[in-house]
C-alpha cells in the first residue's frame, strides 16, 4: 500500500487542522489567487478533465440519500461522494483526523465561485502552511448537511481525490463504511448497539474532535488516534522508546507527506501484537517519526500512534458513532487479510 520513490516508500497523510484566518493576503504561487469558471462545453458537475470522472461517486437515484456507493483510492482511504452548494458529487478523501474540510485547487475551479479572498493556516501531518480559502454554501453527503465555510484550498495531494470531508457536522453521527459491497452511510446515531459479530471499541473524544482508543502495543499501554485519512498507521518516538532502546538495523526508511507537502521520515518497522480488548491484531506495521502533529497535539511524551487506513482497512465493515463515542468493527475472514485477528 505504500508507494516507493527512489527506494523510499512514501505516506501520504491528510490531517488538516485550520488554526487561525486571516485578512486577504498574497497566495502561494502553486494555488491562483482567483477562481476560473470551467470551459463552457464541461457541465458544471464535472471536474475540467472528462478522464477524471468514475462511476463510483455518483449517487444512484433509486437509493435512500443516506446510502451511497464509495470506493478506496488507490492508496486504501475512504473516498465519499460529496455534492458542494448543490455540484458533484466530489470525491473527498473521509478524514476523521481533520477538523475542517478542504478542496483541491482543480475542484475550486470547477465550482466557479468567489475569489480566493482569505487566507487561513492549514495545519498538516508534517507541516503548517498558509493557503487560499473558497467560501461555499453547504456541502451535502448522507445525513451529514455542513452550512457555509470557508474551505482551504489545497494543491493536489490526495492520490487522485479532490479533497478531504473533515469532521465538522460528524457530532451524533454514524459512518458505516462496508469495504466489501463498497458501501458508505453517513446517518445520525440513535444510539444503536453493535449486532452481535462486531467488536466494539472504545473511544474518547477530545476537545479537538480527535477519537482515540486505549490499546496496548505489546505491553506498552498507548493512545490510538482513529485517522481514516492516513495511508499508514504511525507511532511517535515516545512509543517506539517504550518498545525498544534502539531501533533495529535495515529498518526501512520511509517519507511521509501531508498536506502542506512538507515532508518527514521515519523508521517503518514490525510492530508487536495491538491488542484492543476484545481483539488482537497480529503482524502490522508502524512508521515511527518525530511528526509535526504529535507536537501540534502535544502528544510528544506518552506513547500514542494514529490508526491509518492500512489497518482499519484491511477489515469487512468499519463503523464510526460518534453519539455512542464506539469504533465497532467486523473482521474479514479472507485468506489475503494482511493481519492475523484473534478475539
Amino acid at each position: 500500500m505504500f508507494r516507493c520513490v527512489h527506494g523510499v516508500a512514501v505516506v501520504a497523510l491528510c490531517a488538516v487542522a485550520v488554526a487561525q484566518e486571516s485578512p486577504p493576503a498574497a497566495a502561494p504561487a502553486t494555488v491562483p489567487t482567483t477562481v476560473s469558471p470551467p470551459p463552457a462545453a464541461a457541465p458544471a458537475q464535472a471536474l475540467p478533465s472528462p478522464a477524471e470522472q468514475l462511476d463510483e461517486v455518483i449517487v444512484q437515484t433509486t437509493e435512500p440519500r443516506y446510502v451511497s456507493p464509495t470506493r478506496r483510492d488507490r492508496i486504501g482511504r475512504i473516498w465519499a461522494p460529496v455534492l458542494i452548494d448543490g455540484k458533484g458529487p466530489y470525491r473527498l478523501v473521509l478524514d476523521t483526523g481533520a477538523n475542517r474540510s478542504a478542496i483541491t485547487v482543480r475542484a475550486a475551479q470547477s465550482l466557479g465561485g468567489a475569489p480566493l479572498a482569505r487566507t487561513t493556516l492549514v495545519t498538516g501531518f508534517t507541516g503548517t502552511a498558509m493557503v487560499p480559502t473558497l467560501h461555499v454554501n453547504s456541502l451535502e453527503v448522507g445525513e451529514l448537511l455542513i452550512g457555509a465555510s470557508d474551505l482551504p484550498v489545497l494543491t493536489d495531494v490526495f492520490g487522485g481525490a479532490q479533497g478531504v470531508l473533515g469532521i465538522e457536522g460528524l457530532a451524533n453521527k454514524r459512518i458505516y463504511a462496508d469495504f466489501s459491497h463498497d458501501r458508505l452511510e453517513i446517518t445520525r446515531s440513535h444510539g444503536e448497539r453493535a449486532p452481535h459479530d462486531f467488536v466494539v471499541v472504545p473511544l474518547k473524544e477530545t476537545t479537538g474532535g480527535l477519537l482515540i482508543a486505549n490499546v496496548h502495543v505489546g505491553s506498552v499501554r498507548t493512545k490510538a488516534i482513529i485517522d481514516t485519512g492516513a495511508q499508514g498507521t504511525v507511532g511517535n518516538l515516545a512509543l517506539r522508546d517504550a518498545l525498544m532502546r534502539h531501533p533495529p538495523r535495515g529498518a526501512m526508511h520511509e517519507e511521509v507527506v501531508g498536506v502542506t507537502l512538507d515532508v518527514q521520515t521515519g523508521d517503518n518497522l514490525p510492530a508487536p501484537d495491538i491488542d484492543f480488548g476484545n481483539i488482537q491484531v497480529k503482524g502490522a506495521h508502524i512508521t515511527f517519526g518525530d511528526m509535526y502533529l504529535f507536537q501540534h497535539w502535544k502528544l510528544t511524551d506518552e506513547p500514542t500512534l494514529t490508526l491509518g487506513m492500512d489497518l482499519l482497512g484491511s477489515f469487512d465493515v468499519l463503523v464510526i458513532d460518534y453519539n455512542r463515542h464506539e469504533l465497532q468493527i467486523r473482521s474479514r475472514q479472507m485468506p489475503e487479510l494482511p493481519y492475523s485477528l484473534r478475539y
